[in-house]
């Protein structure tokens, strides 16, 4: 349904999930096995994966932080947007590069996901393009001592309001890791 025209594709976007980010994170290991199993599958269906990296001041470009975890990397030619802001269309390709793409609709996962995930969401529905996230491909860590709910709340409820998420020509939605299917056609 997205509002982008000539964008018939779907591509996975895999959010932040560099050694930083995710060291401390929420269920870390089973999240980065259910990634990997959904690369390993839009890979297999010609499905674009999309990789996007942050860096900040806390997070230096080019340092053993910010590399994508060991047990997930990009395959060559696979694009690595790289980013500043937590919605990861604000000042970067990315919008170029699924343009080039011919992708209207996103299958996000990564981290964090009370941050940049649901920024990134936010960012692509408005923009004009479907987002469906993956309910257990997401992470966060323990920010409760800032006030935050566990890490458990916090997937559960960025789930639950995602899931209904509309606006005109576009949805969101979400969807367990075994219920996507990638196909290469529109």
């Amino acid at each position: 349904m997205t509002t982008l025209t000539n964008r018939p594709y779907t591509a996975l976007l895999v959010i932040d999930l560099q050694n930083a980010v995710v060291a401390n994170a929420y269920r870390r290991d089973a999240v980065l096995d259910t990634v990997g199993v959904l690369v390993g599958k839009a890979r297999d269906a010609q499905v674009p994966v999309i990789w996007i990296r942050h860096s900040d001041e806390e997070l230096q470009a080019g340092s053993d932080a910010w590399q994508i975890v060991d047990a997930l990397s990009p395959a060559p030619g696979e694009p690595i947007v790289e980013k500043h802001y937590r919605d990861a269309f604000e000042a970067t390709d990315l919008e170029q590069v699924l343009s080039t793409l011919g992708v209207g609709k996103l299958i996000v996962t990564g981290a964090q996901t009370d941050m940049c995930i649901r920024s990134t969401l936010h960012g692509a529905l408005v923009r004009g393009y479907d987002a469906l996230l993956v309910g257990d491909a997401h992470t966060t860590e323990d920010m409760t001592p800032w006030g935050a709910p566990p890490p458990d709340g916090v997937i559960a409820h960025t789930n639950l309001y995602w899931r209904n998420q509309r606006a005109p020509g576009r949805v969101g939605g979400v969807a367990a890791s075994a219920e996507i299917v990638f196909t290469r056609d529109a």
